[in-house]
């Protein structure tokens, strides 16, 4: 705690960033209150006029200062393009990832660090522990299971995170609006959001086609028989049990899931149990973070999904900006694109990308 320090927030007009500054005005930190503008397409409406307000209305309720950062050209280029580029590509993207890594804790931190501010500081359910254990000090999970946020934070390098608070972290999210609401914060009722601001309240398949030429196709049983059709091979993902239209009978309503895609043919597969991957396989993993220090032979765990159950896997190797794992259990099969998040009990280590 310091009475000196300057923090600013990133005031998203929700609740948890409202009560994160709550918090940290009440820890003697001087708060600036932070709306951050990003991009979305002229044809979609997004409605960030009406979150600015609100994060506004928390200011002015705190009486704190209140200041825009445009990052419109870096969610444009690092997150939009990223995010259809990579679809284009055949691989399954997480824009949620790449926003942090390049607007919230790259964009927003300069714009802060340019302004004179000694930190910033978000909503999310993630914990920063500095004290005790040198072994255990990183980014932790937040201790609301059903709300941590960590596995879209594992871009973050250590000399970010030395810059970041997380003020809700320690606080299950149920007794952050109790607070909120006692403290009489306008957003205290709020919704949580939903999705990303440049699909709105769009599909993913609808944003692509003014990109991307999709054209329907079959979706195929295991056997290689036509039993539906789809959108568009390109916009879907290993897992995916909707967004498919099967046309034949299926008089024991199985859910399906997404095992196969063929991008040339366009066409996907389908099967009532997922794709799955034994410990006698590997995962290739590049584009790494590491906080800390691994090595091969090292037994960790590890998530491909945000909320997946954490599984333990090993590393068998680790060079060249790549890492291969090993699950030592059988896991759901990831697809490319995707980030797979490492762990060490509540510490988030980094992560990487899967490639295959």
């Amino acid at each position: 705690m310091s009475n000196k320090k300057t923090v600013f927030v990133g005031l998203s007009g929700g609740v948890d960033s409202s009560v994160a500054a709550k918090r940290l005005i009440e820890q003697g930190y001087n708060v600036v209150g932070v709306f951050i503008k990003v991009w979305h397409p002229d044809f979609m409406v997004c409605n960030w006029e009406a979150e600015r307000l609100d994060a506004m209305r928390v200011a002015a309720h705190l009486d704190i200062p209140f200041l825009t950062c445009d990052a419109e050209a870096e969610y444009r280029d690092e997150v939009a393009k990223y995010f259809i580029e990579e679809y284009k590509a055949g691989r399954t993207p997480n824009p949620d990832v790449m926003c942090n890594q390049h607007v919230k804790f790259d964009a927003f931190l300069r714009f802060a660090q340019q302004k004179g501010a000694d930190f910033i500081a978000t909503g999310h359910y993630a914990q920063k522990i500095t004290k005790g254990n040198p072994l255990q000090s990183g980014l932790h999970r937040g201790v609301d299971e059903g709300k941590d946020q960590t596995y879209f934070l594992w871009t973050l390098s250590n000399e970010q995170l030395a810059k970041s608070l997380f003020p809700v972290g320690n606080t299950p999210k149920e007794q952050i609006r109790q607070e909120a609401e006692a403290a009489g914060i306008p957003t205290a009722t709020k919704k949580d959001s939903q999705g990303i601001c440049f699909l709105g309240h769009v599909d993913i398949p609808e944003f692509l086609s003014h990109y991307v030429s999709l054209e329907k196709g079959h979706v195929l049983n295991e056997a290689g028989e036509i039993i539906g059709n789809h959108q568009g091979a390109l916009v879907y993902t290993l897992g995916q049990r909707h967004g498919f239209n099967i046309t034949t009978a299926n008089n024991q309503r199985t859910a399906l899931y997404v095992t196969t895609r063929d991008l040339q043919r366009n066409t996907i597969t389908v099967s009532a149990q997922k794709s799955l991957i034994s410990n006698e396989d590997s995962v290739t993993l590049t584009n790494l973070q590491l906080r800390k220090k691994v090595e091969t032979g090292d037994e960790l765990e590890a998530q491909f999904r945000y909320r997946q159950k954490p599984f333990k896997i090993k590393i068998l190797s680790l060079k060249d900006n790549q890492l291969i794992l090993k699950p030592l259990t059988e896991v759901e099969q990831p697809a490319s694109g995707q980030s797979c998040v490492l762990y060490q009990s509540s510490l988030c280590l980094g992560g990487g990308v899967v490639i295959k």
